[in-house]
């Protein structure tokens, strides 16, 4: 048998292909990128704006649109007075206990959950399923239909007007979401490795702890995700259950008073609008990167 080592010689027919290639690849490829642009420009426009006349002086943000900035962005009319005031007024204050508010209202439901999710998934106990089923139930019931029933109980307690009612508050209606998203993660992975943990004399605080928790590090970072935005952005709760004492308010309540009572500082709210915003943006964009990482990391090879 003879054989014939070709080397680098590339065959009529699939030098064709690849030199035809880039031309069947970009028409499709931009008829699927154009419309993304297009959606992303327009999602990016009024972040944009803000953005400009947050920068803008007091006398041009009330007399003109923010557009008109780009066609004279070199006559003078920037400044950092904005942020100047609205730092003054109280907002870096509002900044720190929307901080102290969102972090403990994020991490306890997680907690709490992870217990729950891996006890509902990988745990015999009586009325376990039962149980399951009226957790799931609880999904439909919004927080709001509660907010005065709890205020009456936060009353018996002494707890009206502390970060740890709101805390209380989060955790409750965030635990069925949590539960049935973690307890479906959970109970999706593989049961031999349960079982081999089990065999070699592991308790089940160690399979939870060891295995199952880096294996959950993406539906822990997609709920983490979602609950901070949640509670960051929320102003109803805070405000019930808070109050609108100065020194509890977060940034939400702070945005509200930077407005004035005629509504006449609405520029100030540009600058302080882009200081709230800018914290959901920056946990997004970093745990999508601890998501996708969680994803590689945590995958099972069989």
């Amino acid at each position: 048998m003879t054989v014939v080592d070709l080397g680098d010689e590339v065959l009529p027919a699939q030098a064709a292909a690849t030199s035809d290639s880039p031309r069947r690849w970009l028409p499709g490829n931009l008829s699927s990128v154009v419309p993304v642009a297009l959606l992303c420009i327009l999602w990016l426009v009024p972040t944009v704006g803000l953005l400009i006349s947050s920068f803008r002086q007091e006398d041009l943000v009330k007399g003109s649109g923010w557009w008109t900035a780009l066609t004279s962005p070199f006559e003078g009319q920037w400044t950092l007075q904005n942020y100047t005031d609205v730092i003054e007024s109280g907002l870096g204050t509002a900044f720190v206990n929307s901080f102290v508010l969102s972090i403990p209202a994020t991490l306890i439901p997680i907690v709490a959950a992870s217990f729950a999710a891996y006890a509902f998934a990988w745990m015999d106990f009586p009325g376990r399923q039962a149980l399951f089923a009226l957790l799931i139930a609880l999904l439909v019931v919004p927080l709001y239909v509660a907010l005065i029933p709890i205020l009456r109980l936060y009353g018996n307690f002494d707890l009206t007007g502390t970060f740890v009612a709101v805390w209380l508050a989060h955790t409750a209606f965030a635990m069925p979401l949590a539960v049935y998203l973690i307890r479906n993660y959970v109970g999706s992975l593989p049961k031999s490795i349960i079982e081999s943990a089990l065999i070699d004399g592991a308790s089940h605080f160690q399979i939870f702890w060891r295995l199952i928790m880096p294996l959950s590090t993406p539906i822990i970072a997609a709920f983490a995700i979602l609950q901070f935005l949640w509670v960051w952005n929320d102003f109803l709760i805070a405000l019930i259950f808070l109050g609108s004492d100065r020194e509890n308010q977060i940034i939400q309540q702070a945005l509200v008073r930077l407005i004035g009572d005629r509504g006449q500082e609405w520029h100030l709210l540009t600058a302080g609008g882009f200081v709230a915003m800018f914290v959901p943006l920056v946990v997004f964009f970093t745990l999508q990167r601890y998501f996708v990482r969680g994803l590689t990391a945590g995958a099972v090879k069989g």
